[in-house]
């Protein structure tokens, strides 16, 4: 199968500001994507993904959840409104070692120009909810495009952050909450709530079908690459937004000290939290 991208550049002003779109997705792609590892293979492994697998992954990123699917034999299909992602992606999927009858595509927007009854068999939103103000609410769409696309009683895979007494990182993620409460300004984060996924497999009309918890520790070499890391997640744009970005790596890097070890390290263990929704 010929893998198929579809270009978009990127809707930026300056040659600086596409630089920091680029950074922050290198960073995300080289720090912080691998911290959901353990994540995707729990969930791999529990719907026996494997070479009759054809997976949809929504907001997939930089792509490695559908490398790591593509490496058990599925065939993949990724779908990221992030334009520097969506070429990161293509760096792994297209031009990388990916055997070419797994890698199907990689493209931007929705997928409601896939072709064919039912082309996928499995959906997976591997971005966790339940941590940034409006993050569920933000899923519907992407849902509401992808579940025509699978057949009855085919399995749409939702992940969220777990219990705040369970996530180290809940810690830190209110500095965002903080900078931009004080400026009165939308967004940050906000503690996940018990029904988060239940929530938005309803809306969907997804019926669940098992949930699971998954140990998924942040762990960094230094402060700088913790502070890197973070920052491309997203979740602290709004607080630079409402500030500046020197002082949301600041109140960052205070936040993340109590988990500074001796040698140097950042780590933060967390517990996130994946739902099994059926198409009736």
């Amino acid at each position: 199968m010929t893998p198929t991208l579809v270009q978009h550049h990127p809707n930026t002003t300056s040659p600086t500001a596409y630089t920091r779109v680029c950074t922050r997705a290198r960073d995300w792609a080289e720090i912080q994507e691998r911290m959901l590892v353990p994540l995707y293979e729990a969930v791999y492994e529990r719907l026996e993904v494997g070479p009759a697998t054809r997976l949809l992954g929504l907001d997939c990123g930089a792509g490695l959840a559908l490398l790591v699917a593509a490496s058990r034999g599925a065939k993949v299909t990724g779908v990221d409104t992030d334009p520097a992602l969506i070429a990161l992606a293509r760096e792994r999927l297209v031009d990388g070692a990916v055997a070419p009858d797994t890698a199907a595509a990689v493209i931007h927007g929705c997928p409601s120009d896939a072709t064919g009854p039912a082309p996928y068999n499995l959906v997976t939103a591997f971005e966790p909810i339940g941590c940034a103000a409006g993050d569920t609410d933000g899923l519907t769409p992407a849902l509401d495009a992808a579940v025509p696309l699978v057949g009855r009683g085919s399995a749409v895979v939702l992940t969220g952050w777990g219990p705040p007494e369970r996530c180290a990182t809940s810690a830190v993620l209110r500095v965002a909450c903080r900078l931009t409460d004080t400026l009165r300004t939308s967004g940050g984060w906000r503690p996940a709530l018990r029904d988060d996924l239940e929530d938005v497999a309803a809306r969907a009309g997804l019926k669940p079908d098992g949930s699971g918890r998954v140990a998924c520790p942040f762990g960094y070499g230094d402060m700088d690459s913790a502070v890197r890391g973070l920052l491309s997640t997203g979740l602290f744009d709004a607080a630079v937004r409402a500030t500046d970005p020197a002082q949301v790596e600041k109140e960052l890097a205070e936040a993340l000290h109590p988990h500074l070890r001796a040698d140097g390290t950042v780590w933060m263990p967390n517990v996130f939290r994946y739902l099994i929704a059926r198409k009736p």
